[in-house]
């Protein structure tokens, strides 16, 4: 497989960390469906996150089958699905949201593959910094994945808490901009807690590699990013600012600086 190559998108995600770890602050990575709850709307939700504070916005690729989301966002998916929302219409979206903060897709393989050979480079034209491709697991399919890691945008792997050391180490040489550890077994959505060996895994992982970890599934409130914030680079909030997005972008930017605070505290 291809090592990640050093292109000006994808280390826009790096200058950000960089800048990020020179003030001591950990990164606010969020999550939200494109098209939901439709695309004007949406539109609005991508400029709240910024306006609040988001240092990293994975924009969700909406799927028929997503098998690792939650109820919360599958349901955001099939309403985006159902407005018409496509692979070419994230880009469109994103191309009209012109964001200052690095846009990670957030996607299962199928969409990127029905798109076209070109799809990642018209992804980082459009604005992408980063692909993320929740099933496709290091090795799974090499030539797949070296046409990821190839390409303009940073190739983010998954990393889950199960995962022994040495696999930790290979998924994390395979990838770049940060590496995204799963929180906890199954699937996203909002917990109350988090996995008491969390700070665990994250050692673990942070003893195979010397990209920033961000931790997600299941982090929702200001109290578990300021918890999470305190043992690893960034956290990953998705469900919580997806249902946010379902009353208005209002409630999307009062979650967000509730997060960003929290963090910076």
């Amino acid at each position: 497989m291809a090592s990640p190559p050093a292109t000006t998108s994808s280390n826009s995600i790096t200058r950000r960390f960089d800048a990020l770890k020179k003030e001591s602050r950990r990164a606010l990575v969020c999550y939200v469906t494109a098209g939901h709850p439709d695309v004007g709307r949406s539109l609005e939700t991508l400029r709240a996150l910024e306006d609040g504070g988001a240092d990293i916005i994975e924009l969700g690729v909406p799927f028929s089958d997503p098998i690792a989301d939650g109820p919360v966002i599958q349901a955001s998916s099939q309403q985006a699905l159902e407005k018409g929302m496509t692979y070419d219409g994230v880009l469109a979206l994103l191309e009209r949201a012109k964001p200052r903060v690095p846009v990670v897709l957030f996607s299962y393989l199928n969409p990127i593959l029905a798109a076209g050979p070109d799809a990642l480079t018209r992804a980082a034209d459009a604005g992408a910094s980063g692909i993320l491709v929740t099933d496709i697991p290091v090795g799974a399919d090499p030539a797949r994945e070296e046409w990821l890691g190839a390409s303009p945008l940073a190739f983010i792997r998954l990393v889950a808490p199960t995962t022994p050391g040495a696999r930790m180490a290979e998924i994390a040489r395979h990838g770049s901009g940060f590496v995204y550890l799963i929180s906890r077994l199954g699937v996203t959505g909002v917990q109350q807690t988090t996995a008491a060996s969390l700070p665990e895994t994250i050692q673990r992982l942070r003893s195979t590699t010397t990209l920033p970890i961000c931790v997600g599934f299941g982090i929702s409130t200001p109290e578990q990013a300021r918890s999470v914030g305190k043992l690893a680079d960034g956290v990953v909030v998705g469900s919580a600012l997806v249902s946010a997005a379902e009353h208005g972008p209002e409630d999307v930017l009062k979650l967000t600086r509730s997060l960003r605070e929290a963090l910076d505290d």
